[in-house]
């Protein structure tokens, strides 16, 4: 009997995937620049990763954001079969596609899991204006449109800025960078009057009170309320509905394999990355960069990709980004 009980606690303590698991170092695929907040999150995976020994072999994040983040898709697209790459996917699976005409469709790759939702921020500098309504009051003054920052071109903090023009009447000259991060720099330094960044992106340098959150672009507030400031929590900022704007947008953190990765393996990943997701450091992310806890998979995540897919599509319609 002894011996069968500590058969049965074996069995039970075996991971699912120890059927398969990698034979030499896994990529993550970073389709964007150094600081941005894909890049700050697969570091924080990869952390979590070797801190927890989830996995036998080493995990590398790999920085693939020429061409806008194409040189990501167009690497993952080439790698169909291999195990050893994970990309860690945003929006740009939808809308590069439709604003560059690469041929690229997320569907030939092999989706392993949403691991959270991320948020956008008008963020201004801390000497500019102190609430929506005088931003915008400020940007229909000007006499030459607001500068506002972003990471790409016809991607998500480009779209949003058309949307805000839209709804405010305020004109925007909108100006790409390869990163958040370094949209948070030329925002800090006065070079633009605004940008959109993700939560993580601007986080620093609000606590440095070098720049100030107007408003947060969801139907609902940031809810951690731990203060990040010394007067200000991330619930503490209105949304932008809350202050006279209504445009909301929510983008994806998803992982994909290559194409054609057999079913075995993308369980192997499946349960990797929900490992993460019970990790002290992924609980900690999500907190400190202010980002929606999700986990979805098999149909579930299929499901939500197509919505989302129809939805990113609709908005670059409307923005007028989709290449004719």
């Amino acid at each position: 009997m002894k011996a069968a009980i500590v058969l049965a606690a074996a069995l039970c303590g075996t991971p699912a995937f120890a059927g398969w698991e990698p034979a030499k170092p896994v990529e993550i695929v970073v389709a964007a620049g150094a600081g941005g907040a894909s890049d700050q999150m697969a570091r924080m995976m990869q952390a979590a990763i070797q801190k927890n020994n989830l996995m036998k072999q080493p995990i590398v994040v790999s920085l693939k954001g020429g061409a806008s983040g194409a040189e990501a898709l167009m690497y993952m697209k080439s790698s169909e079969g291999d195990p050893n790459k994970v990309l860690i996917a945003y929006s740009l699976i939808y809308m590069l596609p439709l604003s560059a005409k690469i041929p690229f469709n997320w569907r030939e790759l092999t989706p392993v899991s949403v691991i959270a939702l991320d948020q956008f921020v008008l963020w201004d500098n801390s000497a500019g204006p102190k609430t929506v309504k005088e931003f915008v009051a400020a940007a229909k003054a000007a006499s030459a449109p607001f500068k506002m920052g972003g990471t790409g071109s016809k991607r998500e903090d480009h779209v949003l800025t058309v949307f805000l023009e839209q709804k405010t009447g305020a004109k925007f000259s909108y100006l790409p960078y390869k990163s958040g991060g370094e949209a948070a720099t030329q925002l800090v330094g006065n070079h633009t009057e605004a940008n959109v960044n993700n939560p993580s992106e601007n986080l620093e340098v609000w606590r440095a009170g070098q720049v100030r959150p107007l408003c947060v672009f969801d139907k609902e507030r940031i809810s951690y309320t731990a203060k990040v400031t010394e007067t200000q929590s991330w619930a503490d900022i209105p949304t932008c509905k809350e202050e006279g704007v209504d445009v909301q947008y929510l983008m994806l953190r998803a992982m994909f394999l290559p194409g054609k990765v057999p079913a075995e393996q993308q369980a192997f990943y499946v349960e990797l990355f929900h490992k993460v997701t019970q990790t002290a450091e992924y609980k900690e992310y999500m907190e400190k960069q202010a980002l929606k806890p999700i986990f979805l998979t098999g149909k579930d995540m299929v499901q939500f990709l197509e919505e989302d897919d129809a939805l990113n599509k609709s908005l670059m319609t409307q923005a007028g980004f989709v290449a004719k």
